[in-house]
């Protein structure tokens, strides 16, 4: 899955280049002080100095691949370390003082308005208590050469960071101590888990590949594998207002549950284009970003969408909610302020079109 998607695009490409060259390795727990020994020269990389994201005001321009609101405040991660912050709903991006790496950051998750996560390469999870302006290492295990892809806390001490090759590690004690874990006993699969969320109703889903997404009755216990009607790697993932559940991936590929995972139907996202991100603005508006300009609206809920093409075609892997009449979507290029709806949108960006007709006429 690794080598496919980096033929598409560097948008994810560069999130999940370093991921093919090692297996998982097994490691004791951790506490966020031996994470800091251990970059200090402990697991195996003596006196090892800690290097720091760069400070550069070109950081919200820079590849951006994930984003979360933290209360008020939007703040997104990226490579190279950059972590950006925005009090003005994209407007405008301050970068994070502190952060302690320059790998790329695949995710970012707040539990309340002060407290986040951040995951990416070198299995690094870091933690911030001041709304992304400093962070610390949670966790660090650099020599597994295995990204962390995706976040997730379903309470303010009970969390879980997971990737490539089914890596998963889960904290019990708000991140002061990290395990490692299989995601079921028994369950021996290596799949990129490349999203979790939780729905409406307690219940975790992770987004994999082959055409599989995990699931979880029981706070993250154990985790059945679900087989869905598609084969190919799932991106991303979102939790309905209505209780259903909608994945998506490659090749513009999007399927939605109703009945909590047991049957699955395909979406119709407008687009053959390869989809990473997604967001539920209200009951009815639903925006989905992705590769080569894609913005995908929906105004029925999420049953259909109706492709946008951004004019610089470049790879978008996340959105959120802005100022009223307004997302922000992050990629390539940083971050990008766009209309909330289709009609909008075509003004702004460029011409829609549908793959019946890629002329755009």
């Amino acid at each position: 899955m690794i080598s496919s998607i980096q033929t598409i695009t560097q948008t994810v490409a560069r999130a999940l280049a370093c991921s093919a060259v090692a297996a998982l390795v097994a490691f004791m727990p951790l506490t966020a002080q031996a994470a800091e020994a251990a970059a200090q020269g402990q697991n195996g990389a003596q006196n090892e100095e800690i290097e720091y994201a760069t400070q550069s005001r070109l950081a919200a321009k820079e590849l951006l691949l994930a984003a979360a609101h933290a209360g008020d405040r939007i703040v997104a991660v990226g490579e190279f370390g950059n972590v950006v912050y925005s009090d003005d709903q994209g407007q405008s991006w301050t970068q994070a003082k502190t952060v302690p790496t320059q790998a790329t950051l695949t995710d970012v998750t707040f539990i309340n308005d002060k407290l986040g996560y951040a995951v990416g390469h070198d299995a690094i999870v870091l933690r911030t208590r001041d709304a992304g302006v400093t962070w610390e290492r949670a966790f660090y295990d650099p020599e597994s050469e295995t990204p962390f892809m995706t976040v997730l806390f379903e309470t303010k001490m009970h969390g879980f960071a997971m990737g490539a090759f089914s890596k998963f590690v889960e904290t019990k004690d708000g991140g002061e101590t990290w395990k490692e874990r299989s995601l079921s006993e028994g369950l021996l699969d290596d799949y990129h888990l490349n999203s979790a969320f939780e729905t409406t109703s307690g219940d975790i889903f992770i987004a994999a590949e082959f055409g599989v997404v995990y699931r979880s009755t029981d706070d993250g216990a154990t985790f059945d594998r679900i087989q869905t009607p598609y084969e190919g790697s799932f991106w991303g993932g979102l939790p309905m207002d209505d209780g259903s559940v909608m994945v998506f991936g490659m090749r513009g590929n999007a399927y939605r549950t109703t009945d909590n995972g047991e049957t699955w139907k395909k979406v119709d996202t407008g687009t053959d284009k390869s989809i990473a991100g997604g967001v539920q603005l209200d009951k009815e508006h639903v925006v989905l970003t992705g590769l080569q300009g894609y913005v995908g609206y929906s105004a029925d809920g999420g049953q259909n969408f109706k492709e946008v093409t951004r004019s610089d075609r470049l790879g978008y892997s996340a959105v959120v909610k802005g100022a009223d009449g307004q997302v922000v979507v992050f990629g390539e290029p940083g971050a990008k302020v766009m209309p909330d709806t289709a009609a909008e949108a075509e003004k702004a960006v460029g011409a829609s079109y549908s793959i019946a007709d890629p002329s755009g006429s």
